[in-house]
């Protein structure tokens, strides 16, 4: 069982946030190593040797992090922190996020266009919707939150295009199975990297935005 009651699914391991204190699904954090030089380095893919340091997927947790000089007490000895770290998480998670889409999409579990993904929303085989959040609100607003799926509006249209190949992208959609999870878990933790900004909800569904 995990806190509140709910039972721990199979491969849901859990970590500590060296911010919050909270102990909680891998899937809300990050992880940051200490590297050469004791350095501290953002462990996106989750594979470099070392004790990891976890902070959760939050724009103010990670401020904090750098502010109040944490990653030295999780690391339990002094340690460096790049001015850029910030940068460097932000720019290798909107990576993952871009290279799973692009991976989804050569499998078929994903298209952009306005037209394919309404017409897959319209027959329900679209589990997530992705919206550039440099796209215009009006027509962003003719689409709809897949029933029981999700939302994310966290990337620009330019990061969307290499997703599929393209110069620019506004609307794109994800199916059911295959990297779903995958993506939604890397999309939620660069919006919560990103915060809300700037991001425009689809339609009028905000349930799971």
């Amino acid at each position: 069982m995990t806190r509140g009651g709910k039972t721990k699914t199979r491969d849901e391991a859990e970590r500590r946030c060296i911010v919050t204190g909270e102990t909680q699904p891998k899937a809300g954090l990050i992880r940051f190593v200490v590297g050469p030089g004791d350095v501290v380095v953002p462990d996106v893919l989750e594979r470099l040797p070392g004790r990891g340091i976890w902070v959760s997927a939050d724009r103010d947790a990670l401020q904090l992090a750098l502010k109040k000089g944490l990653f030295s007490r999780g690391a339990k000895k002094k340690v460096t922190v790049p001015e850029d770290l910030f940068e460097q998480v932000e720019t290798g998670l909107t990576r993952r996020v871009v290279n799973l889409i692009s991976l989804a999409r050569k499998s078929g579990r994903s298209v952009a266009g306005f037209e394919k993904v309404k017409g897959w929303l319209s027959e329900g085989r679209a589990k997530v919707l992705f919206q550039a959040c440099d796209g215009s609100g009006r027509e962003k607003s003719k689409l709809w939150t897949p029933e029981g799926g999700r939302f994310f509006g966290c990337l620009t249209s330019d990061e969307l295009g290499l997703a599929f190949g393209r110069q620019r992208v506004i609307h794109g959609a994800l199916a059911a199975g295959g990297l779903e999870r995958r993506v939604v878990e890397e999309a939620a933790k660069l919006r919560g990297l990103r915060g809300t900004y700037g991001e425009y909800i689809a339609g009028k569904d905000t349930k799971d935005a």
